[in-house]
């Protein structure tokens, strides 16, 4: 039995991430593969096989996550979890979260294959859906359930962009959404996303693997400014009650105090509609939307602060009203020192270069932190760009972040 770490064929990971792409084909690189339609159908069925074919425990939870199973020897040990989603945006991608499904079942097949069992279960998970592409108020659909987060409620509060109830849509695609609860989970001792960065800084810096340390908090905000409607030739400007100069001023605030703060706080506002909107009227009413984010748990809430109060005092000295709706809030992750640990030594052990970094966008991980420790592993994303069917990841540097993945769970579980 060799001793040399676990290595991968490029062009076979390269060939498993063309095969997946086919189930919600977009052009010619993209992916609209939305939960419980058809074509998630097919490539839930695909991961199912693979686990099958690496001789894993498959099966499939009551909400659509796919779980194939490595049994360790110890059953008093609680598992240990790798895997990401298997939705897509309408349309995303070929690698956001299916690279992690599918270097999950690389790195158990490979595992099993030189080492028999573990000592302690290893897991492959595919989450049914991340993304909200389809609900948009799923809220980490499969990860919620595995938390034990869902309610029954659930079933008709979330509801479709076209307006169907979750719970309709899964009785169609086969699910009972009474057997919900099924899904829930509290044997998991650590859980591992292997996923693309999503962002520029791995290929900024010219390395292809990066060890994630902490997750980014999120507050999503809706901004709603009012002052007084008024004709945009006959009022005087120093007379004015100006929503939209009001929220220009806003905008720019809180933009430029992420800007002044610095990496890794960031701050957008991706949307914004005034009422009326002509060119001609000073707008009664501006709405517009904060996405304010930063993975240190007391520094984002001083960001928060500082955002809210400029918003206020903005308003006060404008003569305007303001009112501040959270639509959303995800906690920052910090992930587990020792499993972060583990997988910087793994990225060493096979000559990956690395950095440990922070990741700006939200993942399942911070939810199924709720049960178990967790880390992530990035690889990197060609000009930074994902959602988009223009994402791309390399298929030497996925192989190399399985080769990683594959490593670090070897050190975990085999003992």
């Amino acid at each position: 039995m060799s001793d040399s770490p676990i290595s991968f064929d490029p062009t076979v990971v390269w060939d498993r991430i063309e095969s997946l792409a086919r189930h919600g084909k977009h052009g010619e690189t993209g992916v609209a593969r939305a939960v419980y339609t058809p074509e998630w159908r097919a490539a839930v069925d695909e991961v199912m096989a693979w686990c099958d074919s690496v001789g894993l425990e498959t099966r499939l939870d009551a909400v659509g996550n796919v779980w194939g199973v490595l049994k360790g020897t110890d059953p008093s040990l609680k598992s240990i979890v790798t895997g990401s989603h298997i939705d897509s945006q309408l349309p995303g991608g070929r690698f956001d979260g299916i690279l992690g499904v599918i270097g999950g079942v690389f790195a158990l097949g490979a595992l099993k294959e030189r080492y028999g069992a573990p000592t302690q279960t290893l897991e492959v998970l595919a989450f049914c859906e991340e993304e909200s592409s389809r609900f948009p108020n799923t809220g980490f659909w499969g990860s919620r359930a595995i938390t034990g987060l869902t309610t029954e409620a659930d079933l008709t509060n979330v509801v479709s962009f076209s307006g169907e109830p979750i719970g309709e849509v899964m009785a169609a695609a086969g699910f009972d959404p009474a057997r919900i609860p099924e899904a829930a989970r509290t044997d998991i001792e650590a859980f591992v996303e292997f996923h693309i960065e999503q962002g520029p800084l791995l290929e900024a810096e010219g390395l292809p693997v990066g060890v994630v340390s902490a997750i980014t908090g999120i507050r999503h905000y809706t901004v709603s400014v009012t002052g007084k409607s008024n004709h945009a030739g006959a009022f005087p400007m120093d007379l004015r009650l100006d929503p939209m100069a009001g929220a220009a001023e806003m905008i720019s605030n809180v933009i430029n105090r992420a800007n002044e703060w610095g990496r890794p706080a960031v701050t957008t506002v991706g949307r914004i509609a005034a009422d009326p909107n002509f060119p001609a009227i000073v707008p009664e009413r501006v709405d517009f939307m904060i996405d304010a984010r930063h993975p240190d748990p007391a520094k984002r809430l001083e960001l928060y602060a500082a955002h809210e109060a400029a918003l206020q005092e903005i308003a006060a000295r404008r003569g305007l009203t303001i009112e501040l709706s959270n639509l959303m809030e995800h906690h920052p992750f910090v992930c587990d020192p020792a499993l972060v640990a583990n997988f910087e030594q793994a990225a060493r052990t096979v000559n990956a270069p690395f950095q440990t970094m922070t990741s700006g966008a939200v993942h399942d991980t911070q939810q199924m932190g709720r049960i178990a420790k967790g880390v992530m592993l990035f690889v990197r994303s060609k000009d930074g760009r994902s959602h988009t069917p223009a994402e791309y990841t390399s298929p030497e540097d996925a192989a190399l972040g399985i080769e990683v993945l594959t490593e670090g769970l070897r050190t975990l579980a085999y003992r």
